[in-house]
């Protein structure tokens, strides 16, 4: 998925859901803080987004966007409905947001995670394709170790998946390649 990409799927949430602002939380949220990132970053075809205000609306984006939807097929790409308890995000994340918005969005706007509490959300999830993501957030420079464990503390977790938290980090920023 390029930038263009991630503006046309905000205007089409804007239009199927008559909101105007859009929280963007999954892998594509990249865009915000960098709008050329590497391959490796865009690889996933779908969005994961929300209206800020009507998050009980994404089933219509869901609906009428997602994938398989004839969106789907004409374009390439696709948005999926989520909602705000879809990740685990550190305290203050809605502060450190990027903001999309232009002509390609008429407009609307889109507030994708920074690349750290994008970091923080996939290295909770911890899923195979979440290692090699954060893994190359890590290679690429867009999110130094110390800020990530610093902000550990404030995520929605217990204190044992904390640590587990912590250990995981160090772990993917020692396979990290510079």
């Amino acid at each position: 998925m390029k930038l263009h990409d991630l503006e046309h799927i905000i205007r089409a949430c804007a239009d199927i859901t008559g909101q105007y602002e859009f929280i963007i939380i999954g892998s594509q949220a990249i865009l915000g803080s960098q709008p050329w990132p590497e391959d490796v970053l865009t690889l996933s075809m779908e969005a994961d987004i929300y209206p800020l205000q009507a998050p009980e609306l994404a089933d219509m984006i869901e609906g009428n966007i997602g994938e398989g939807s004839s969106f789907h097929d004409s374009f390439g790409y696709y948005a999926q409905g989520v909602g705000p308890e879809t990740a685990y995000l550190p305290t203050g994340w809605l502060q450190r947001v990027r903001r999309i918005q232009s002509e390609n969005t008429r407009g609307y706007v889109g507030y994708c995670l920074s690349a750290l509490d994008l970091f923080l959300a996939k290295a909770a999830a911890a899923r195979d394709k979440d290692r090699i993501y954060c893994t190359a957030l890590l290679s690429y420079g867009y999110v130094q170790i110390d800020a990530a464990l610093e902000l550990v503390s404030t995520m929605p977790l217990d204190a044992l998946a904390q640590q587990k938290l912590r250990q995981r980090i160090r772990r993917w920023a020692k396979s990290a390649q510079p």
